[in-house]
């Protein structure tokens, strides 16, 4: 009986949004309301606790849709300077196949800015840059989230991994570099293969054939392409740690791909666009911008991420010079939500906006247009992520109650190992997966499974290390299905109400990739 409340977070969403087709404002607010109700009448969460927790879902919906803000007003600010159009222009001179433009802008693209920023941004840049490119909006948003996976567990600069496994007793330098590397071995067999599933899923879903005949064709290059960013990956992170990993990865992974693209190496001769939207225009007039200064943004993003987080003065003065932290909510202790406003993506987001004005020589009409269009856009995107992080928190903070009973997490997580037994190796990446589809984050999911995992693991005499290493590799995978990921970039597309279906098309390749995981992590147990 707990356990069925205790999967009811998971069960729930699944249902209404998955099954029934409902969308996620609808889906989302009952689940949140069968969750609450269930965590006050079976599990004895009082009345304050459950109010703070949503205040937290509230506090952590305005940190998110103030990333989603920045993130759509650099898109339109470049829009209505013409650099979108000139980037644009760029890509057509690298290929104009749709098969290769999702592999650079969505994988390895996406990956440098997780790398640098996490917290759900990539894809909230990506598809709009997708869209930009004239992709449907359905094919942007899944391919943006399927290929946002492998390089979260390094994400925001080693992020998940330093932060989320903060509360193992004992950990040290050389416990990280030997988890990073633990990671990045697993993901040579999980995912080398990333870029060909996105591929599989663009042809498959938005191809004229609706057949595997696209994708095979670039099987070749896909795979050069997966090997080149976790085989360098793997070698970043035995060198320098796990800081470095993803950004340093997907550096070399662009320079191979636009390289060998260019040249038309392993790649069919036949150019695939399928998935441009019916409407699309391309202009063929040549841009008097630069290629450097349309992309210049982007660059201004990463440089200010890294400098943000790396930096140690820095650091500290952008989060601590206007911190907007709720701390112990309703005065409950430990119930709290962070929002340093200036450490935010959100704000190197929208300054990279203000400044492309100044370095493109534009009017400062096309920052104020844009912030309009795009406070426009996610008016309606808050309801539902309230919805969602209010159930989220409720469901992470249940081991606050009058019953005595551990939280729902802890609960799944032990009766899940209980089942499994030895053959835990091959579940673990799935606690993960389902850590990340519920909170949204790969950093929150490890720091709830963490503990959990390690003592796992001892338990049955698996290698902790290994078994902390699969369950980040799954959080990766649980970024493609994460339900306020998928709320908040919907909104970005223009997609609202469509996030079972895109639940729909990302799932297969979220537990393929876990599945994976699991036979990467066995392989490095047996070896």
């Amino acid at each position: 009986m707990l356990l069925i409340v205790a999967l009811s977070a998971i069960i729930a969403p699944f249902t209404f949004l998955v099954l029934f087709r409902m969308s996620a404002m609808k889906g989302m607010t009952l689940s949140a309301i069968i969750v609450t109700l269930l965590a006050i009448t079976v599990w004895g969460m009082e009345g304050r606790v459950v109010l703070s927790s949503v205040f937290q879902g509230v506090h952590t919906t305005l940190t998110i849709l103030f990333i989603l803000f920045g993130a759509l007003v650099l898109l339109n600010t470049l829009r209505n300077n013409g650099a979108v159009e000139r980037i644009n222009q760029g890509f057509q001179t690298i290929s104009a196949d749709m098969r290769v433009q999702v592999i650079i802008v969505a994988f390895l693209f996406g990956s440098l800015i997780e790398g640098a920023a996490g917290f759900g941004t990539p894809p909230m840049v990506t598809a709009p840059l997708l869209l930009a490119l004239g992709f449907k909006p359905l094919a942007a948003v899944v391919t943006a989230l399927i290929a946002d996976s492998s390089a979260v567990a390094f994400g925001a600069v080693g992020t998940p991994i330093f932060v989320g496994l903060s509360n193992i007793s004992g950990v040290d330098a050389n416990f990280f570099q030997d988890i990073g590397m633990n990671v990045t071995f697993i993901d040579l067999f999980a995912g080398t293969f990333i870029p060909f599933i996105t591929v599989v899923v663009l042809t498959i879903f938005f191809g004229n054939d609706k057949g595997l005949n696209d994708a095979f064709s670039m099987l070749p290059w896909t795979l050069l392409i997966g090997i080149t960013y976790t085989g360098s990956a793997l070698l970043y992170a035995m060198l320098f740690g796990p800081e470095f990993v993803a950004i340093l990865g997907s550096l070399t992974g662009l320079m191979v791909a636009t390289y060998t693209a260019k040249k038309g190496w392993l790649l069919p001769k036949e150019e695939w666009r399928d998935a441009l939207k019916e409407d699309f225009k391309q202009r063929f007039e040549k841009s008097h911008m630069s290629l450097i200064s349309a992309w210049s943004p982007y660059f201004i993003v990463v440089a200010l991420l890294l400098l943000t987080r790396i930096v140690p003065w820095l650091q500290d003065f952008t989060m601590t010079a206007i911190d907007l932290t709720w701390h112990n909510i309703l005065g409950v202790e430990g119930i709290t939500s962070e929002w340093e406003l200036l450490y935010s993506p959100g704000m190197i987001l929208i300054i990279a906006a203000i400044l492309s004005v100044i370095l493109q020589r534009k009017a400062f009409s096309n920052f104020t247009k844009a912030s309009k269009k795009s406070l426009s856009t996610i008016k309606s995107t808050g309801l539902t992520l309230i919805a969602t992080l209010s159930m989220v928190q409720v469901f992470s903070n249940s081991g606050i109650n009058i019953n005595d009973l551990m939280s729902m997490p802890e609960l799944i997580a032990i009766e899940l190992a209980n089942g499994f037994g030895g053959m835990w190796i091959f579940a673990a990446p799935f606690l993960g997966e389902v850590g990340t589809f519920i909170t949204g984050s790969a950093t929150v999911s490890t720091m709830t499974f963490s503990e959990i995992q390690n003592n796992i693991a001892a338990s049955i005499g698996l290698d902790k290390n290994v078994i902390l290493a699969a369950h980040l590799v799954g959080s990766g995978a649980g970024n493609m299905i994460a339900i306020h990921n998928v709320v908040a970039v919907s909104a970005v597309a223009g997609m609202n109400g469509e996030e079972g279906n895109i639940i729909r098309k990302t799932l297969g390749p979220a537990i393929l990739y876990a599945i994976l995981a699991g036979l990467g992590a066995f392989v490095l147990i047996i070896i």
